[in-house]
């Protein structure tokens, strides 16, 4: 919720509730859909949910022309896959070993557009890949992390309609040993008793060096074990007598270097306490590795013949040393940031409120006159890159992160070189089964007869939504029932309206991507007009006095240009939630005034009301708003 105090009497009132007529269009399309939904149902129509019969084989007729997979979101908190087609499909699914993977194969389907990988949750689920198989199937691949797996007769597909699809995964179980590779064939390091003390080593952290890694450790030396899977794609470090320390945030880091193209933390088990380091190799012909420790609080890994430097004896810096900022630039795979200077930097970061920018600051530093930045296309991790010779003795670099970029942990491979992990999804072909590979099949039932809504094909050229969610940072915007924060629904929301419009083919774009900082107003309308975007989508949630429990609804605000937008996402919400509908208006809030493309505001209700807040306040609900919101800009779009 956001006043303008530029204009007092523009500020929202409850009063006067606007009754809005349907477009005429959108319930052409709806019948529209229902008719072409009641061609494509399959004759048998089933039940809601389908529990699912072990190695059951459905065969089915592939459409006459190949339908296209419009919408896909794998919820990795929910162990949940939601996809969309715009034909009818029937999904053929297979748990397959080596790695563990759950493959679903959507015959009929072509994905129309590169193959992507999205991260999954950091523990038990590696990764999820969409990409295409062949010419007249798309695969969607869900990959376990090491040591997992599931019961495939656990997993159940639920059919809404022929184009409407949810597949819901149990909770993926620990395997007595790993899932690839015969470990007893590989030589020990250390001893392999795991009678150490349950989690009486922490680790804290992982720091790639020049010639491999350092894992900083506290509590004693673990036992330690290295092994390499049979197809040579892995190498894992067991520790055992190992617990992760809970400082450690991030447990997938993007490495590519020395053979290796990231590192996975996971606890591998609990009692005894073991913590499994996932070297994920470029390819099978990389060297293998080995383990040693360092003093008592570190672990070294090194490729076979080598030494490692343990970043924690480095130095201290002369204090009157000025160092020259020589290079900015992203490496070769588009996945770091590598700061490059002629002598030894310090360094502070974190957020910065005033851009919205993420800020590395250099003292005792000067920028060397050729120094540029990294060259940016639309398809870069980063939006931008500014280098500022702020004193003459402080650099400042401030790093502002395209949508589906997170920005990672800073790490210092050398006293010269420091290195910004950039965490996105990546392009990567969904890699085909190999038939001698032994597997599950699964069964698929039929869909269910209700007709879905679809998500319009986007136009050709490019198309960039900056996706504004409001306040942030010290500032929580409305407080309502149970002490809930209008910033932290807005984030969300704002995430999946973004992550939702990229799956489409849309570049979108937050103005802030954490709740630990408020950007603003005026570098949210400097960011919009600096990438020259398309449309701007502001979100925010309502409030009024908690005495007004039954205040409910959604209401949405546009300035001059805006009306066609507003009104697009406005129905959507409607159709797609059920809120209770506040109308359409018009408004001279900053963000809306000072834009110069269509500009909305959406509040998606009031965080005082007793449905609205009850809503709100749950994860369904919230997705359930994104989408409708995402829909709605790719309906004006179209």
């Amino acid at each position: 919720m956001i006043f303008d105090s530029s204009n007092p009497s523009e500020l929202r009132g409850i009063q006067g509730e606007i009754a809005l007529k349907r477009n005429g269009l959108l319930s052409q399309l709806v019948e529209k859909k229902q008719a072409k939904a009641n061609r494509n149902v399959a004759k048998g129509a089933a039940n809601f949910f389908f529990f699912l019969l072990p190695f059951a084989i459905f065969l089915v007729t592939l459409p006459a022309q190949a339908a296209k997979l419009q919408f896909w979101r794998f919820d990795a908190s929910q162990n949940r896959l939601e996809f969309t087609t715009d034909e009818g499909v029937q999904p053929k699914a297979q748990l397959i070993a080596n790695p563990t993977r759950l493959v679903i194969d959507l015959p009929g389907v072509r994905l129309g557009r590169p193959a992507v990988t999205q991260p999954g949750n950091g523990r038990s689920i590696q990764s999820l890949r969409v990409g295409q198989f062949d010419k007249d199937t798309t695969r969607i691949v869900v990959e376990l992390a090491p040591g997992y797996t599931i019961d495939p007769n656990q997993v159940r597909f639920r059919g809404a309609s022929p184009q409407n699809w949810t597949v819901q995964l149990p909770t993926p179980q620990l395997t007595s040993t790993p899932t690839s590779g015969n470990p007893s064939s590989l030589p020990p390091i250390g001893s392999t008793n795991p009678g150490t003390a349950i989690g009486a080593t922490q680790v804290q952290s992982i720091q790639p060096t020049p010639d491999g890694f350092f894992i900083r450790t506290s509590g004693g030396q673990p036992q330690i074990r290295v092994q390499r899977t049979g197809d040579r794609r892995q190498t894992l470090v067991d520790l055992y007598g190992a617990s992760i320390s809970p400082s450690l945030s991030s447990r997938d880091f993007l490495v590519n270097r020395n053979g290796v193209s990231r590192v996975q933390v996971t606890q591998l088990q609990s009692s005894p306490s073991v913590v499994r380091l996932t070297l994920l190799m470029s390819s099978p012909s990389s060297g293998d590795w080995q383990a040693s420790a360092s003093g008592s609080n570190g672990i070294v890994l090194l490729p076979q013949s080598g030494t490692a430097t343990n970043p924690g004896t480095s130095q201290p810096l002369p204090s009157t040393a000025l160092a020259t900022v020589r290079s900015v630039e992203l490496d070769e795979g588009s996945r770091q940031l590598l700061i490059r200077s002629d002598r030894p930097i310090r360094y502070t970061s974190g957020w910065d409120r005033a851009s919205g920018a993420y800020r590395i600051t250099i003292p005792s530093a000067q920028l060397a006159r050729s120094v540029q930045g990294p060259r940016l296309t639309a398809s870069s991790p980063l939006l931008q890159v500014r280098l500022r010779q702020e004193t003459p003795n402080t650099v400042a670099i401030l790093v502002l992160p395209a949508a589906g970029t997170q920005i990672g942990d800073i790490n210092q491979p050398s006293q010269q070189l420091l290195a910004l992990q950039l965490q996105r999804s990546s392009l990567f072909p969904v890699p085909p089964s190999s038939g001698s590979v032994p597997g599950s099949s699964i069964p698929v039932p039929p869909a269910t007869n209700v007709p879905p809504i679809s998500l319009p094909r986007v136009p050709n050229g490019k198309v960039v939504v900056v996706i504004d969610p409001g306040h942030g940072g010290p500032d929580p915007g409305a407080v309502g029932v149970g002490g809930l924060q209008e910033k932290e629904i807005v984030m969300d929301i704002g995430r999946q309206v973004a992550a939702a419009l990229e799956q489409q083919g849309v570049q979108a774009v937050l103005t802030r991507t954490t709740n630990n900082v408020d950007v603003d107003l005026e570098p949210r309308v400097s960011l919009a007009e600096r990438i020259n975007a398309t449309l701007f989508v502001s979100i925010h949630a309502n409030s009024i006095s908690l005495s007004r429990p039954d205040i409910n609804g959604l209401e949405t605000y546009y300035y001059q240009s805006g009306a066609g937008l507003a009104k697009s996402i406005h129905n959507s919400v409607l159709q797609g939630t059920g809120i209770q509908d506040r109308g359409v208006r018009t408004a001279r809030f900053y963000v809306l005034r000072k834009t110069s493309m269509p500009s909305v505001l959406v509040e998606v209700g009031f965080v005082t009301g007793r449905d609205d807040a009850s809503k709100l306040s749950t994860s369904a609900y919230r997705k359930q708003m994104a989408d409708s919101i995402a829909r709605g800009i790719l309906q004006y779009i179209r």
